[in-house]
């Protein structure tokens, strides 16, 4: 999968609805609280069926972390949907994610992999 497929995999699962969702805004300059935010604002990327997109493309989103040339708003989207899956796979993905994350999406990256825990408990 291609960062373009990847769009347009979302594209197709958005035309069927995405997840409902409360949102808001921090007004704080405390970097973290920010991200927060960022993180808790990005969940309108969640497709309403985030949890009926099969093993094979979740591993193939996966694979597009660990990809120098994929965007950080893509990699922002990936680690949502993988944060929201009940599986080990997503959680090894993440862990292993969190190792070393791409520049400005290590707070991202621990609060999805915060969450995917909390799914999979």
């Amino acid at each position: 999968m291609t960062e373009k497929e990847f769009w347009e995999f979302m594209e197709k699962a958005w035309a069927k609805g995405r997840v409902t969702q409360v949102s808001g805004s921090f007004d704080n300059d405390d970097s973290g609280i920010q991200r927060t935010g960022e993180y808790l604002s990005g969940h309108a990327l969640l497709p309403q069926d985030y949890d009926k997109i099969s093993k094979k493309i979740l591993a193939d989103m996966a694979n597009l972390l660990f990809r120098n040339e994929v965007t950080n708003k893509a990699k922002e989207a990936i680690l949502i949907i993988l944060a929201h899956q009940s599986s080990e796979f997503a959680l090894n993905v993440l862990k292993k994610y969190c190792l070393k994350p791409d520049k400005g999406l290590g707070c991202f990256a621990d609060i999805a992999l915060s969450e995917c825990e909390m799914w999979n408990e």
